[in-house]
């Protein structure tokens, strides 16, 4: 619980959407039953692993500004880079291509990564108000789902369900870790979810520091829970 709780904390001072990529990260498991969820968790959250990075080069921008929607109270001033869809394209060929150079997928398996790491932008249309480039310096889109809380808690917990669920029915545990961890990896996820809802991060620096933190420390637990499940198909 002292490891569920410090992750939590360390995504509290983030409050952005997440747990809707996660979930498809969970349900291509079934696609790519041999792809790491690793894998598939960098692809469908690529943007926002490079986003503090970006960040922190002040090449992108972010303001803490509560009521800016109801469900963050972040407003993304500019991220051309990390989220426009031109670019996101462009990193999604990359992941996919590179993916595939390390002799681990073939080609099919490269354009589910790439479709992945593309759908980042899909979804945040959804949540995110207009903000949302379609390329550097172009029209930005979003369909504001974030202005309710409800409604989004709603869509993306169902989300969250039914990804795992798919991941559930495509693997299983061969032992001890592979058991605890998953369930550890769905509920720091879950618990850290609850706790964006209502949480203001103090700095734009701590967001870089627990952006960086918490996108590295879940790509490893994901990676070692996942290489302690078998494919059951």
């Amino acid at each position: 619980m002292e490891v569920v709780a410090a992750w939590q904390r360390v995504y509290s001072t983030v409050p952005r959407m997440f747990i809707g990529h996660f979930a498809l990260g969970f349900a291509a498991k079934r696609a790519a039953p041999r792809v790491s969820l690793a894998a598939l968790f960098g692809a469908a959250q690529l943007a926002d692993l490079l986003w503090p990075l970006l960040l922190a080069l002040g090449l992108e921008h972010v303001r803490i500004a509560p009521g800016d929607t109801a469900f963050t109270p972040l407003q993304f001033v500019s991220y051309p880079y990390s989220h426009s869809l031109a670019l996101l394209i462009v990193w999604g060929v990359a992941f996919g291509w590179l993916y595939s150079r390390s002799g681990r997928a073939d080609r099919g398996i490269a354009v589910l990564l790439a479709l992945l790491v593309v759908s980042h932008w899909v979804l945040d249309v959804a949540t995110h108000r207009a903000d949302m480039p379609l390329y550097p310096g172009g029209p930005t889109f979003g369909l504001g789902l974030w202005n309710s809380v409800p409604a989004t808690v709603a869509i993306e917990a169902a989300m969250y369900a039914a990804g795992v669920a798919v991941y559930m029915r495509a693997t299983r545990a061969r032992d001890a870790v592979g058991r605890w961890a998953f369930v550890a990896l769905v509920a720091i996820l879950a618990i850290a979810y609850v706790g964006n809802i209502s949480s203001v991060p103090p700095s734009v620096g701590l967001i870089i520091v627990a952006s960086i933190i918490g996108g590295a420390a879940t790509i490893v637990l994901s990676w070692w829970a996942d290489r302690h499940r078998d494919i059951q198909m």
